[in-house]
């Protein structure tokens, strides 16, 4: 099954959480951030979004940095996926 968006969303990937600190401390599963960064998915057509024109600046495959609470977390063929708005990805990680 795949995910087509609509409009001004993206469907991000994150990227595996860090299991250890800089300086070697070993992390527990509760106290992991919900990463940053992800990978680009798919992304919508862009187009007239509440009267304005939105440009879509990512494609498939970007990695990016999305804004930390942003987006609706789904789960689907045991991957998890974030979709959200163009706006609420910060920056591409080159």
């Amino acid at each position: 099954m795949t995910i087509k968006p609509l409009a001004d969303n993206v469907v991000i990937k994150a990227t595996a959480a860090e299991e250890t600190t800089k300086s070697g401390i070993v992390l527990t599963s509760a106290s992991k951030e919900k990463p940053q960064i992800a990978e680009v998915v798919a992304v919508g057509p862009g187009g007239i979004v509440d009267g304005k024109e939105v440009c879509m600046t990512v494609k498939p495959g970007d990695k990016v940095i999305a804004a930390k609470y942003a987006g609706t977390d789904i789960k689907l063929d045991d991957e998890e996926y974030t979709v959200l708005h163009i706006a609420d990805i910060l920056a591409i990680v080159e």
